[in-house]
């Protein structure tokens, strides 16, 4: 129970109950997540404590922007080893999460975690965020989209907002500089059809970063997104 505290304390901070079942589970993930990974790259972020403070922690403050605790259908984008996805149902049990990623290995990891520790409403897909947004079945279908992956704002929001339906949002999990990236990015966030709500900085053991929250206020054209690679390689102005 050496982390349990750390954690109870970052739920309550976020007005979630955390328990030992809950904290069980973080750290049945934590142990496939270091097993996995001498396998396969998922993480540079392998001592304990880094991962709990680093990973899941970072993942639970997602649930400082409020609203997302009455949201019940959300996609993460580019999910990885399954940040922030899987912490949030972990914590939310409620939810209803799918998890997107390009790398089939990584998927096979997820299915792993999913099955361990026995989570429901917990889908896995494997494919480019371009190709599934335009399928009917998940275009425009979600409440929420959530990413923590690594790339630019505006290349983020249309790989993310063609899946979000109109009045949902879409969550960015950035680093603590910012500002640039939203001021390139708003354009191409109101193309998308979305406009930067809010900014929500967190801090958390001198780990910083901001949730940038995107309200999908019209539908995203049907152009968008963009075939793969031309939406890295030419970002929308």
């Amino acid at each position: 129970m050496k982390y349990f505290q750390s954690m109870n304390a970052a739920c309550n901070d976020v007005g979630l109950s955390f328990n030992e079942e809950k904290y069980n589970k973080f750290m049945k993930y934590k142990d496939i997540l270091k097993s996995w990974n001498n396998k396969i790259n998922l993480t540079a972020i392998v001592e304990d404590e880094d991962i709990v403070k680093k990973h899941f922690i970072d993942c639970i403050e997602i649930f400082k922007f409020s609203p997302i605790k009455d949201i019940s259908n959300i996609i993460d984008i580019g999910t990885g080893a399954g940040f922030p996805g899987i912490p949030m149902k972990i914590v939310d049990e409620e939810k209803k999460i799918t998890l997107l990623d390009s790398l089939n290995k990584r998927i096979n990891f997820l299915n792993q975690v999913i099955l361990s520790l026995e989570l429901n409403n917990v889908n896995c897909i494997h494919g480019r965020a371009e190709d599934f947004s335009k399928e009917l079945e998940y275009r425009q279908k979600f409440d929420a989209a959530v990413s923590r992956a690594v790339a630019n704002l505006t290349v983020l929001s249309e790989f993310c907002i063609p899946y979000v339906k109109i009045g949902g949002y879409f969550i960015a999990m950035k680093g603590p500089a910012v500002e640039d990236e939203i001021k390139e990015s708003r354009s191409a966030i109101n193309i998308l059809g979305g406009k930067i709500e809010d900014i929500i900085k967190v801090e958390n053991n001198n780990f910083n970063h901001n949730l940038v929250i995107i309200k999908k206020i019209k539908g995203t054209p049907k152009a968008y997104p963009r075939k793969p690679g031309i939406v890295s390689k030419k970002p929308l102005k």
